[in-house]
């Protein structure tokens, strides 16, 4: 726990405020999104919650930026992996297949991408300002956009249909994730009753399956 002397200048501001999103990043190598706390994250830091929410207006709004940190950092690493995962001189349907495995396979390295994306929509946009909902939303739909612009690279045939595909692969994500996770209660469920154990999800397997569906639409759709 680091103690730290009050921000007099904009520049000791910034700092702490970086201390405090570096703080809150490192808790989610630990844990969950849904275990990350307020009183943690200042324990951690060295600040009171009082101080911490100077700088953040909820837990809510740090862990928006910090998504859309590692929301950057992963489409600033994609396009390594997708060119190193498709050959522009296969057939439509083989570079569809494999610019969701490859995709899928970017993703499992990074399970705290995962982890915010499926909280999202149902967690992270709440409890913000409309201030900071729009400073997120428009960087998210940046982040879209430059996904977009991968896809269209590899999968020029997709044409104006790349944005909604790589909307629609973000959405799948978060959902994937968050069914290849199920409660103990429906672990013990799974176990008791193995008919159940169909609906237990791998994330790998189902969400290459899903973006590789979603993949192909698109390219159909475009094609009609």
């Amino acid at each position: 726990m680091t103690a730290f002397q009050r921000a007099r200048s904009e520049e000791q501001r910034e700092i702490r405020r970086q201390a405090i999103l570096d703080t809150a990043d490192a808790m989610l190598n630990e844990m969950s999104v849904a275990d990350i706390s307020l009183n943690e994250l200042s324990r951690r830091t060295g600040l009171a919650k009082s101080n911490v929410l100077r700088y953040f207006e909820s837990r809510e709004a740090i862990l928006l930026e910090l998504l859309d940190r590692a929301w950057r950092r992963w489409t600033a690493d994609l396009p390594a992996q997708l060119d190193a995962g498709i050959d522009p001189a296969e057939p439509v349907s083989r570079r569809g297949d494999r610019f969701a495995a490859a995709v899928t396979a970017s993703l499992v390295e990074r399970p705290v991408l995962c982890d915010l994306l499926s909280a999202q929509a149902g967690v992270l946009e709440h409890n913000v300002s409309a201030e900071v909902a729009a400073r997120y939303k428009r960087a998210a739909v940046a982040n879209v956009g430059a996904m977009a612009a991968l896809a269209r690279h590899h999968l020029p045939e997709l044409g104006d249909n790349a944005p909604q595909l790589s909307a629609a692969m973000i959405m799948a994500i978060g959902a994937v994730w968050t069914h290849a996770r199920p409660s103990e209660a429906m672990l013990a469920a799974y176990e008791a009753d193995p008919s159940l154990a169909i609906y237990k999800m791998d994330f790998a397997a189902h969400l290459r399956d899903m973006l590789a569906t979603l993949t192909a639409g698109a390219l159909a759709r475009a094609s009609s």
